[in-house]
């Protein structure tokens, strides 16, 4: 029955989801953390932005100058060939959450450096929340591992090497 399924398996039989659309940026801490936890180096690759929103950072300093190197690139997870991020499964992300990028743990909080935005990102498919659902709720998200992750997240921003 849809009501017992996880919001994010609704979503991926409805639309393109964020782990098919997404750019993802990995800190060198996510590396660390995926490559432990999979034993692979073959997910990460330096890659422009094929999105122009993932270059428009003009409001993130911090972001803007430690996650781009000079060429315009940054460390992002590979995709496979139909676009789906590498670790995309069946039913979502095959990763436990405390392997899984500081990016994707945080979606869909919106943010930068100052802190988390009083708005979530866009992207969701609120309409297939159950009534009196909120997003949060229905992804067992709160605030408090929001802000954990966003710190945890900035502080490995600016320990980014680029060589």
């Amino acid at each position: 029955m849809a009501s017992e399924e996880f919001l994010c398996v609704r979503c991926a039989r409805h639309t393109v989801t964020c782990c098919q659309r997404s750019e993802i940026y990995v800190t060198p801490g996510d590396v660390e953390r995926i490559q432990s936890h999979t034993g692979r180096e073959d997910f990460v690759e330096f890659r422009c932005a094929d999105n122009h929103e993932y270059v428009d950072q003009d409001d993130d300093p911090v972001w803007r100058d430690h996650v781009f190197r000079a060429d315009g690139s940054r460390r992002v997870l590979r995709r496979k060939e139909n676009g789906d991020c590498t670790f995309l499964g069946e039913h979502g992300c095959v990763m436990p959450l405390d392997t899984r990028p500081l990016i994707c743990r945080l979606y869909p909080f919106d943010y930068t450096a100052d802190g988390l935005s009083d708005e979530l990102a866009l992207g969701c498919p609120l309409e297939l929340l159950l009534p009196g659902q909120s997003l949060l709720g229905a992804l067992e998200m709160n605030v408090a591992d929001a802000e954990r992750w966003h710190r945890q997240l900035y502080e490995e921003v600016q320990q980014e090497v680029h060589i």
